[in-house]
């Protein structure tokens, strides 16, 4: 049952936040990893830095099938672990694939590989004639590869700033992308792109290079409808998580503007509250936190009392040029917008870790609309207004 807050005169509860959170889970949907890769390749690491956390410790794991293990640590993330493939069983590792392949495929929808990573240490000199067989495997599966070179020892030239991978790694790269047999013969190997990576910076510290690259990559191959799960899941690329919540927040100011078209007392802006609240649920989730566990519902309806309904128009109400005692629809938009811009910025600082999420009710005031910015918002709706009708 949802829980009410235990200032009752605040008439603020987590039920919109905690039902518009889950509504935008399930519709936004988990991204599916399978990464395949021997021993010490760096498949962790590369897991850490993408997402944020190395997910076989911290998420849900269930073994799913031989050699293969299926990790979740919300709805967002899933990874597909396949380990290395013995050689010399009774099954060649091309065999044990497809019919690990072929279990998968009947898992639930939720849980259907997107793509593949397939890593490969850079220093090698050529594809094993088991890891072709293996990629061969996948691409027949319908699973789009991408070939994940790891450990890549970049180098920074001191006169451009730029990183270069070793000679003989870009060699690598090169007879990867136009492969070809011991005769020179071309031979296919179905990969959609080679990525040179690093999971970390020079001497284990620092930001790693390539997974920029690897991230969009991963983006462009991903079924349209696991899409947005992948913008969430991973940590790297902050902008797509901007443009995904600033529609948010449009529709929310919007809502807002709808509800207040006749004229609101101040007294009466907690009607604002459910939508503003279910305005940072979505946010939220966007960002990939989990509010609701991180915090109890008296503690989201503390922090919703502070920013939400009533307090928010009482707060600015008086300052704002022309607003008299009453919330309007052009008031009740700018409030809105303004707060949920200050939540993304909020929910931005907590997803990098540069904010623990128990200190948010403290550091609240420091991303609170400002007058200037309410104003703004205002001006701008104004501004859009008429050139819609111009």
């Amino acid at each position: 049952m949802a829980t009410k807050s235990a200032q009752n005169d605040l008439d603020i509860d987590d039920r919109p936040f905690i039902e518009a959170n889950s509504d935008a889970r399930s519709r936004y949907g988990r991204f599916n990893l399978a990464i395949i890769g021997g021993t010490g390749v760096g498949k962790s690491s590369l897991v850490n830095a993408v997402f944020g956390k190395e997910i076989a410790k911290v998420g849900k794991g269930m073994p799913v099938t031989r050699d293969v293990d299926y990790y979740y640590d919300n709805k967002s993330l899933g990874l597909w672990d396949f380990e290395g493939f013995e050689i010399g069983s009774a099954k060649s590792p091309a065999e044990s694939l497809r019919a690990n392949l072929k279990t998968i495929s009947e898992r639930p929808a939720e849980e259907q590989i997107a793509v593949v990573w397939y890593c490969v240490l850079a220093k090698a000199d050529r594809l094993t004639q088991t890891d072709i067989d293996l990629i061969r495997e996948l691409d027949a599966a319908g699973l789009p590869v991408v070939l994940v070179l790891t450990k890549v020892d970049w180098t920074k030239n001191a006169l451009t700033g730029r990183y270069k991978a070793p000679n003989d790694v870009e060699k690598f790269r090169d007879w990867l992308e136009k492969p070809d047999d011991a005769d020179k013969k071309p031979i296919t190997i179905p990969i959609q792109r080679v990525i040179l990576t690093a999971a970390v910076g020079s001497q284990g510290k620092g930001a790693g290079h390539g997974l920029g690259e690897l991230v969009a990559e991963t983006l462009t191959l991903s079924p349209e409808n696991e899409k947005d799960a992948f913008r969430i899941a991973q940590k790297l690329n902050l902008p797509w998580k901007r443009e995904m919540a600033r529609p948010v927040i449009a529709i929310a100011a919007s809502a807002a503007a709808a509800s207040a078209a006749v004229p609101i007392l101040v007294a009466d802006a907690i009607a604002l509250a459910p939508i503003q609240m279910a305005m940072m649920a979505r946010i939220a989730v966007i960002y990939d936190l989990e509010m609701k566990s991180m915090l109890s519902g008296s503690a989201l309806a503390q922090l919703g009392s502070q920013i939400v309904g009533k307090a928010l128009a009482r707060s600015f109400i008086k300052l704002i040029p022309g607003a008299g005692n009453v919330v309007n629809g052009a008031v009740a938009f700018a409030l809105t917008a303004a707060t949920g811009e200050g939540w993304l910025r909020l929910s931005e600082r907590i997803h990098t870790g540069d904010v623990d999420v128990s200190q948010v009710n403290e550091v609240w005031r420091d991303y609170s609309p400002t007058l200037a910015s309410i104003i703004k918002k205002m001006v701008e709706a104004r501004g859009s207004r008429n050139s819609v009708g111009s």
